[in-house]
């Protein structure tokens, strides 16, 4: 009767374990099945790329075009083809644009690597695409000298403006110092004591649209506290200019002068229409005197609305592309926004001054990955030469747009602060809940039962296994209770701009904003360290495996266990140290500097773009070390698998179909604790959708389940564990068998019958055997290795 318990204790071990298997297995079928029933495996073509040609986006319903092109779907061509004028050759131009030659000054002139020349390409009266005659500049003129000619009258301004103009074509090769000067330069000739006839004026204007698109990055070098600030005074000279065009405009990509004159009506309204591209355009400016209230629609990007005292009034109006001419000490922005600014100035005096005024804005940004979190109407102070809100205000509105009014003329802008729409995870589905469950409860009864049996083995054996199940069991109670970043719950996100606050009129720090949640980056931190700990004791397996089986190393090296606990424990803790430490110090200034080292969306590192992923803290401080300590325990796995589990053992007895079966049993076991699934997560890398979404559910049955594998592979299989489960299997029959009187005569009978078959079947009992852990060869018997080795 104790064979025929054995048997049934077998019978039950093998059902259960196959019973765990198939739940595992049916529910990644069934998400798979699910996935392609809702077509998320089927890849799908990008639409608005395909629509928007020539490299345009599809921003807000609508192709957002490059500056050479135009239409609905960015296929108008907006440029002038590649010309030559003499010796000289020019590339594509967009149109409203001066492009430089080719050709650039020698190495012995002043200018060395500036162009030599510059043409524009415009467009006619009669709407025609035309190139404008060739402007040649002075190789040995540069901005310094430049500035000291015109604060000095030795030169005809229109030079002088065609001059700077040419050699702020090349916005690449802009310096702060540059940038000084020009602006310098350009504030002479705008400034109304000069006289500079309006062609000097129209090309100095097209270096102040050359000068906004310098980069930021150069912009913020440029001092802004000194006495006689270049920018501010340009800013003040570009105003007076706006009140000289006798109600006509200038308009170039980056910035649009307007002139309006109204002598019966005081009101007018500044409108700039959204247009094909960033760029600004003639056709994206209108004014209108015969309104009395804004009246945006789908297409405002900003309007204006401007009441004054009195009629015969001449007012100014100037819209810059961007705020890079107004250094603001409060406000950083920290990203690309484009962030506009409207002027408007009537020529009226202080003393007689009562102009309010009524803004209107409609910022251009993705609304499916930002939403604005706050704004301000501001104004330029340039006493403090800073933004500042006094005499502005919000206006409540029932629409998308932001509404300001102020009760004085300068130049407005509404600084904006936006939050990031970030896509959070659902919660762990129930594959996910399922295996790590089972891995939880499989990887703690394996850490009891290799301490309650460590007197059978090694020390240094059950160390290293006892240190790996713990440290993955850490990391899997650290994922299914932390991955989950707090701020999906806590944070309410929506998509309109009429639940802020529209009373409070506090200028943001910087353009960005991201809720901080330290304990999501300690979480990131520690399931960073426990990966890595796990990967290492995977590693150290493998090699304590090699040593044993191969090397055959008698005796271990002294202390042993202390120095592969100072590797297996130590070494990733000098990994993560190091990188957490690198990113704060290069960005200790960041409030965000967190979201530098870990996700938004989950708490786990960040997974940076492809550009920068030789530069990331992912790849060096995870991919790098996890590759490495695969590529290890793939070589030591193969050559365990040819010299030990698969050689030819002439004292073999087993038949030939059990022995590949137990081959096949000890492969599994030492794949399992090598890790050799996480190669995986490699395949999760190919570029398409259906093969990459399957190797994403392998992966995770795979490694969500490793726990469970482990507790089969290596505590079920072990005759000490059944002989135990046996004797409590014993007890509770017992404790039932007193409940009862005596069993029936059937139940006895069956039981009879069942053992009688179970010994007539001797395949089938030698099968039930595969459960026990068993060993090939004497060269795969760790305990035998351990034997022939002293402890340690």
């Amino acid at each position: 009767m104790a064979s025929c318990r054995v048997c049934d204790l077998r019978v039950l071990v093998a059902t259960v374990c196959g019973l765990l298997t198939a739940i595992v297995l049916g529910l990644g079928i069934w998400r798979i099945v699910i996935s392609v029933e809702k077509g998320t495996l089927t890849p799908t073509a990008n639409t608005t790329i395909k629509f928007c040609r020539n490299g345009g986006t599809w921003e807000n319903g609508r192709c957002v075009c490059p500056e050479e092109w135009r239409g609905w779907k960015c296929t108008i061509p907006y440029f002038c083809e590649s010309s030559t004028a003499g010796d000289l050759t020019f590339a594509r131009i967009p149109v409203g644009q001066y492009g430089s030659s080719q050709q650039t000054c020698g190495e012995n002139t002043l200018n060395v690597g500036y162009p030599i020349a510059t043409r524009m390409c415009n467009i006619s009266i009669y709407g025609e695409i035309v190139l404008e005659n060739v402007t040649k500049g002075n190789c040995d003129e540069n901005l310094e000298t430049l500035e000291n000619k015109i604060v000095n009258m030795v030169a005809q301004l229109e030079n002088i403006s065609s001059e700077t103009q040419i050699l702020t074509s090349n916005v690449s090769k802009m310096t702060p110092e540059n940038i000084t000067s020009a602006a310098r330069v350009v504030g002479e000739i705008f400034n109304t004591s000069r006289n500079a006839s309006f062609e000097a004026k129209d090309t100095a204007v097209s270096t102040v649209s050359q000068l906004l698109s310098v980069g930021e990055d150069v912009f913020q070098q440029v001092p802004v506290a000194a006495p006689d600030d270049a920018l501010t005074t340009l800013i003040q000279q570009m105003e007076s200019y706006s009140l000289s065009l006798n109600s006509t405009s200038v308009v170039k990509p980056n910035v649009a002068v307007q002139t309006v004159l109204f002598s019966t009506k005081s009101t007018v309204l500044f409108s700039v229409k959204k247009g094909d591209s960033d760029s600004l355009i003639s056709g994206s400016i209108t004014v209108d005197t015969n309104v009395s209230n804004t009246n945006p629609d789908a297409e405002t990007e900003l309007q204006i609305l401007l009441n004054t005292s009195k009629s015969n009034t001449k007012c100014g109006f100037i819209v810059y592309q961007n705020s890079k001419f107004f250094r603001s000490k409060i406000f950083k922005p920290k990203s690309n926004f484009s962030q506009k600014i409207i002027s408007g100035k009537t020529d009226e005096t202080k003393k007689d001054q009562r102009t309010s005024v009524e803004i209107v804005f409609n910022p251009r940004y993705d609304p499916k990955t930002f939403q604005i979190h706050s704004y301000a109407c501001v104004y330029w102070n340039f006493i403090k030469k800073d933004w500042d809100t006094n005499g502005c205000h919000k206006r409540r509105g029932t629409d998308e747009f932001l509404y300001c009014h102020c009760n004085h003329t300068t130049n407005f802008a509404v600084l904006m602060s936006f939050e990031k729409k970030y896509k959070y995870p659902a919660s762990l589905d129930i594959l996910s809940n399922v295996g790590c469950a089972l891995s939880i409860t499989g990887l703690a009864l394996t850490i009891v039962f290799q301490i309650v049996t460590r007197n059978v083995r090694k020390t240094s054996v059950t160390w290293v296994f006892v240190s790996l199940c713990t440290s993955m069991l850490i990391f899997n109670l650290l994922f299914v209770f932390g991955i989950e970043n707090s701020n999906k719950n806590l944070v309410k996100r929506d998509n309109g701009t009429n639940k802020m606050d529209s009373d409070k009129n506090e200028i943001p720090m910087q353009d960005t904003v991201v809720i901080s949640n330290p304990t999501c980056t300690v979480m990131a931190v520690l399931l960073h360290y426990f990966l890595l700990v796990t990967f290492t004791w995977t590693g150290i397996s493998a090699a304590q495996l090699y040593f044993l089986l191969i090397r055959t190393m008698k005796p271990l090296p002294q202390h042993f266990i202390v120095f592969i606990s100072l590797i297996g424990w130590g070494v990733p803790a000098i990994v993560v140290a190091l990188t957490v430490g690198i990113i704060f110090s290069l960005n200790r200034n960041d409030p965000q500097w967190e979201l530098e080292y870990r996700q938004e969306e989950i708490c786990w590192l960040a997974v940076p773009d492809k550009k920068d992923l030789i530069t990331s803290p992912f790849l060096w401080s995870f991919i790098l070390p996890v590759t490495i300590i695969l590529i290890n325990n793939i070589v030591v796995f193969i050559i365990i698998i040819v010299k030990v589990i698969w050689k030819n053992n002439r004292n073999l007895t087993s038949t030939k179909k059990v022995s590949s079966l137990k081959k096949i049993l000890s492969m599994l076991s030492i794949a399992v604790v090598f890790g050799i699934t996480w190669i995986l997560a490699y395949l999760m890398l190919i570029d398409n959708d259906v093969v990459r979404t399957v190797f994403s559910y392998m992966f995770c049955l795979f490694n969500t389940t490793q726990g469970l594998q482990i507790f089969v592979l290596y505590t079920v299989r072990t005759k000490i564990f059944q002989d135990e489960a046996s004797k409590v299997l014993k007890l509770l029959s017992l404790s039932t068998g007193r409940k009862k009187s005596l069993p029936s005569v059937t139940s006895l009978r069956l039981r009879v019958r069942m053992y009688n078959m179970l010994r007539s079947f001797p395949a089938l009992n030698e099968h039930f055997r595969l459960l026990e852990p068993s060993v090939i060869t004497e060269e795969t018997t760790l305990s035998e290795s351990d034997q022939a080795n002293p402890s340690i």
